[in-house]
């Protein structure tokens, strides 16, 4: 594979691939469902308000590492692009 050098900019603001889609909004749903328990205004059992910080924890977590996925697709590997080219910036084509 070969080192494209991104930072994390420009990897928040790359396209991503359809099933990182997919688990990005699962850890959403996840991390929702555990903001809804732990932060909920009756009182409930310390495990169940255990179980919602860890579902926070990890919907966050999935989220966030889904979010930064790049498809090799959009970097020259099966798109045609020159290989050596560099890189234009995604967030400076989407102000063009």
């Amino acid at each position: 594979m070969k080192n494209r050098n991104l930072n994390l900019v420009s990897r928040m603001a790359a396209p991503t691939p359809k099933w990182f889609r997919i688990a990005r909004n699962i850890g959403l749903g996840l991390s929702a469902v555990g903001g809804a328990l732990v932060a909920a205004p009756v009182v409930l059992p310390a495990a169940v308000i255990t179980i919602g910080g860890y579902l926070l924890l990890g919907g966050t977590i999935i989220s966030a590492v889904s979010q930064t996925a790049v498809s090799s697709e959009e970097y020259g590997e099966k798109s045609g692009k020159i290989p050596g080219k560099a890189l234009e910036d995604p967030a400076e084509e989407a102000v063009k």
